[in-house]
């Protein structure tokens, strides 16, 4: 990653912005939003992706859009394969001459 500070884990948002300051335990969003409870741990964790469904369902518990829960998950995915790619996106794949930036 070269010095670039590493993207943070949607799960990383969820624990520290939402369910903490909230008093909110895994286990208790689990069961309000009607998902498993390792279903929240894994996101907790870093070791599952905030899907479709699970963004539904969080952003009607905390009474928000949906897209942001997409957007961080998005955004997360975006940059961890920039990173694996590194200079190969730009030396493999050509800019069409007609594009304009």
């Amino acid at each position: 990653m070269s010095g670039r500070i590493p993207p943070v884990h949607p799960g990383e948002i969820l624990r520290e912005e939402f369910l903490e300051p909230l008093s909110i335990s895994q286990y208790r969003l689990a069961k309000d939003i009607s998902v498993p409870p390792r279903r929240i741990n894994e996101i907790v964790h870093g070791k599952r992706s905030i899907s479709a469904d699970t963004a539904l369902r969080l952003g009607r518990f905390f009474s928000m859009s949906p897209q942001f829960w997409i957007n961080l998950q998005t955004h997360y995915d975006l940059e961890i394969v920039k990173d694996r790619l590194g200079t190969l996106l730009e030396r493999d794949v050509k800019v069409h001459a007609d594009v304009v930036a």
